[in-house]
């Protein structure tokens, strides 16, 4: 009777006392499936300076031990065991956040996923194609396929729980915009949806540009007139770009060249957000066959030839502009 009065007073002072901590901070990765004898355990080991035994009598005392959850968690100076146990039990917990931005590569995408905080690198060895396998998307090209945002993740959880998460959010997006494109689009699928607003998120400095800028582009695709858009030949060039586009990098061919190839490139070209995906399939109704960066961000649209070599020239030729002479701007100079 003795012994399990005390063991009764030890686990009330254990839940309504301050754990004793072997740091400011400890924090724990409970697996899915651990047994609360496990999860008493590995808190032990973690830093809670107390016998596990007796964290596993708290868990079991207080009659919750079997709605631990899985999960990140991490507790301070201070925090009692009931604290503790109430925090796995309503499954609070501590997560991290990676962003993936608009705009950005497939390489730049994993660069981040790589330098983001305990998050475990499982894709590290994997090239694209065998990602898009462990996906469920053999054979489908990664550039393009997932979608901007910013993610939350349980410490110690892997990249490819978020990028599925990432790729689900862009399928779900994509078709989402598809359904709702304007009629008489130039576009055969979804998937041409997708790269033209890849083009457009990176043609577009200003926000308010994306539909005219999209209008453009299907105005050209409607009559067979080359995009000629700078984005395309850079990222056919790869890690040969520079940062330097030259009128030799506009005359190489690449898959990706729009000013040697007509039509849309093969893949896309970026991770377009939603805005770029809606100006694709509702392109702004538009006179413009051309458009030229002013330099804020902004661009200036032209109807002809004459219009947009006059914008050129006092846009892009002046002598502060930042942007070569030698070098005609996106959409300058169509050919058939």
């Amino acid at each position: 009777m003795l012994p399990a009065l005390l063991a009764a007073l030890a686990v009330q002072a254990w839940q309504h006392g301050a754990l004793p901590l072997a740091a400011e901070r400890v924090e724990l990765r409970i697996e899915p499936g651990s047994s609360p004898q496990q999860v008493a355990r590995a808190w032990a080991e973690a830093g809670v300076e107390l016998p596990a035994r007796l964290l596993y009598e708290g868990f079991r005392w207080s009659g919750e031990a079997a709605r631990i959850r899985a999960g990140s968690y991490a507790i301070a100076r201070g925090t009692t065991g009931a604290e503790l146990l109430g925090k796995m039990v309503r499954g609070e917990e501590e997560l991290a956040t990676v962003r993936i931005g608009e705009g950005w590569t497939v390489r730049q995408m994993r660069a981040a996923l790589a330098a983001a905080e305990a998050l475990r690198p499982d894709t590290a060895a994997l090239d694209e194609a065998a990602l898009m396998a462990a996906l469920g998307a053999p054979g489908q090209p990664a550039e393009g396929r997932f979608f901007p945002d910013t993610y939350p993740y349980s410490r110690g959880s892997a990249d490819l729980d978020v990028l599925r998460r990432a790729y689900r959010a862009m399928q779900q997006a994509l078709a989402e915009a598809w359904a709702a494109r304007a009629p008489d689009l130039p576009l055969r699928s979804a998937d041409e949806a997708l790269i033209l607003a890849s083009i457009v998120e990176k043609e577009t400095g200003q926000p308010a540009d994306r539909g005219r800028v999209a209008g453009v582009f299907v105005n050209r695709l409607r009559i067979g007139m080359r995009l000629q858009t700078d984005p395309t030949v850079i990222y056919g060039l790869g890690p040969a770009f520079d940062g330097n586009l030259r009128r030799r990098d506009l005359e190489t061919d690449t898959p990706w060249n729009t000013y040697t190839r007509a039509g849309l490139p093969p893949t896309p070209i970026a991770l377009p957000g939603r805005e770029a995906l809606r100006a694709a399939v509702q392109p702004e109704a538009t006179p413009a066959l051309y458009f030229v960066a002013r330099g804020d961000g902004s661009s200036e649209f032209s109807a002809d030839l004459d219009a947009h070599n006059r914008a050129v020239r006092r846009f892009q030729l002046a002598p502060t502009a930042s942007r070569p002479a030698s070098i005609p701007p996106a959409s300058s100079a169509p050919r058939p």
